[in-house]
């Protein structure tokens, strides 16, 4: 039964409020396509976020049949599919009925099918303007294909679906650049303050060496400077953390430049060409930081080899060294912040970071992240 005009205008109306008020991209995704079923004789359906490279990933999903959410959506989650190799090739650009799904047919093979159940779905892209984001598809029992009243209510869904995300994706950007320009002025500050009081209390204490002959007192003074100097060590890494240098020449010469100001020597071996989103080539450049700062905290060595691999799925880097090494228990807790830290960033881009060290071998940390 095809919803009537008035219904139709009061369900946009509706998810416009919904995607106007929500912030959160998950949240307001599953609220639209609650919504949508809601409000509609459609009974099932999922979004795919989908890159430049056709990749494909499942962002929402509601009221999926059993077997396609088996196995945590195994059947949406991989494998390939005629919607999203439409859309990749450029041939989907309005609401359009799917003949067959390859991943339907996956899921529920044609003998362990019956009545009630799903087989063909409708899909549309997800765009503003000229820029795509994915695809919502939606299916309901026993349908082999919906009318045009039905396709053009997911057409006008899907385009305020993609306004909402274009909004949030600007929203983002706009909180990315205040947090740079508040990093700057931290940096900045710690500069141009602490940074220069902690140099002329080295200058002070040095003076104070060469200007006292009490051997007690000389030796007081060495102490603080060689306390302050490590403090205005801490405090330019710090600076470095929080306003990176040198990503603009390139990643690796970036991690360099930051072992060289910690006094490491860093050596680096890559495969692969390098270009990674800048999201992901800071994420890279903040885990290799806080390596390079347990290893001259913790390992006792100055070397460092590191190991770039870019494939056209993910990138992995490992930073090796010859040190101390710790040992710790996987099971009970991670030995420091620092590491927690890694683990972190690596899982806030859906990639993995593992350790392999040794008392009196070294460690090596393996980061791979996915893009």
């Amino acid at each position: 039964m095809v919803m009537s005009e008035p219904s139709n205008i009061t369900l946009l109306k509706e998810i416009a409020e919904l995607l106007n008020e929500e912030t959160d991209m998950a949240r307001m995704l599953d609220g639209a396509i609650r919504k949508l079923l809601s409000a509609s004789t459609f009974e099932t359906a999922w979004i795919f976020f989908i890159n430049e490279k056709g990749k494909h990933q499942l962002v929402a999903q509601a009221n999926l049949p059993a077997p396609l959410e088996d196995n945590n959506c195994r059947h949406l989650q991989k494998g390939g599919c005629w919607c999203v190799k439409r859309y990749h090739d450029g041939d989907l650009d309005k609401a359009s009925n799917i003949i067959a799904c390859q991943r339907i047919e996956n899921a529920m093979p044609a003998k362990a099918r019956k009545q009630g159940s799903i087989t063909h779905h409708a899909t549309v892209p997800l765009q503003s303007g000229k820029e795509k984001f994915g695809l919502l598809n939606i299916a309901a029992p026993d349908t082999v294909g919906f009318s045009k009243d039905e396709l053009a209510l997911l057409e006008s869904v899907a385009f305020q679906i993609g306004s909402a995300i274009k909004r949030i994706g600007l929203t983002k950007q706009e909180q990315e650049l205040a947090l740079v320009k508040e990093r700057n002025r931290l940096a900045r500050d710690l500069h141009d303050s602490v940074n220069q009081l902690l140099f002329s209390v080295t200058l002070t204490a040095r003076g104070g060496v060469e200007m006292s002959e009490d051997l007690s007192v000389q030796e007081t003074f060495r102490d603080i400077q060689h306390l302050t100097q490590e403090a205005l060590n801490e405090m330019r890494a710090l600076i470095w953390q929080l306003r990176p240098k040198g990503l603009e020449s390139g990643l690796l010469e970036a991690i360099k430049g930051y072992g060289e100001m910690l006094g490491l020597t860093v050596e680096t071996k890559m495969t692969g060409v390098i270009q990674l989103p800048s999201r992901i080539e800071e994420t890279l450049f903040r885990i290799a930081q806080e390596s390079l700062n347990n290893v001259r905290k913790h390992a006792g060595v100055n070397k460092v080899e590191l190991y770039l691999s870019v494939t056209a799925t993910d990138v992995l880097l490992v930073l090796r060294d010859e040190g101390r090494g710790f040992a710790f228990d996987h099971e009970v807790h991670l030995p420091s912040i620092g590491i927690q830290s890694i683990r972190d960033r690596a899982k806030a881009e859906g990639g993995t970071a593992d350790w392999s060290s040794e008392i009196g071998k070294g460690t090596e940390i393996l980061v791979r992240i996915p893009y």
